[in-house]
């Protein structure tokens, strides 16, 4: 059984201590590309498109959404080209957190609840 603090302070840590920028401002897709190409993932404009997607997101509702509605939403944006299954073949480790983390956002809320269903 997970530890209920152990996750709350996991979610609402320090988003530099989780390997998100502090300052969204400072992004750049060039820092995506070179922190991807750090993880071995070679970021196409496809992986681009969620990137900045998931940007235009946050700038229109900061952290208000969480994991579960931002997944939906892009399934929906995306399923013209496979959708959840086409996410996950571009995001490996989780579209929603992967494509975060490479976005220099933090980590919506819910991402880490194994119950949501992604991998870790």
């Amino acid at each position: 059984m997970q530890d209920i603090n152990k996750l709350i302070a996991q979610e609402n840590g320090d988003a530099s201590m989780r390997g998100h920028l502090v300052e969204l401002d400072s992004w750049s897709e060039e820092q995506a590309i070179a922190l991807a190409k750090q993880d071995g993932l070679e970021l196409s404009d496809d992986h681009l498109a969620i990137i900045r997607y998931l940007r235009d997101c946050y700038a229109d509702h900061g952290g208000t959404i969480n994991a579960r509605m931002l997944a939906h939403t892009l399934e929906e944006e995306f399923s013209g080209l496979d959708g959840h299954r086409y996410l996950y073949t571009l995001f490996p480790l989780g579209p929603v957190a992967q494509a975060s983390h490479y976005a220099g956002l933090p980590i919506p809320p819910g991402t880490r609840d194994p119950s949501f269903g992604t991998t870790h």
